[in-house]
């Protein structure tokens, strides 16, 4: 029964003309290489205290700038169904 068992040939294909490193046809995200998640086979658990760990010590201009850039849609939301947006002045 071997034609039931299939196996996949990897082919280590090398441009001839290339001078660059390694294989230009590497998938890869540009983020990688700063992810602690990314690239080793750990537990569900590892992974998920290292996703939390990395979101406490994240950089907080970055939140800021996220919340305001989210405040600014919501309004435009608010605006586009036309809400009344006269509640949040002050008299």
């Amino acid at each position: 029964m071997g034609f039931l068992k299939r196996t996949h040939n990897k082919f280590d294909y090398k441009p001839r003309y290339y001078k660059g490193e390694g294989n230009p046809f590497k998938i890869e995200h540009k983020l990688d290489q700063f992810r602690k998640t990314a690239g080793k086979n750990k537990g569900i658990k590892a992974n998920f205290n290292d996703a939390i760990n990395d979101l406490k010590n994240s950089d907080k201009s970055v939140n800021k700038t996220l919340l305001i850039i989210v405040a600014i849609l919501v309004f435009i939301f608010l605006y586009i169904i036309d809400f009344d947006l006269s509640i949040f002045k002050i008299n």
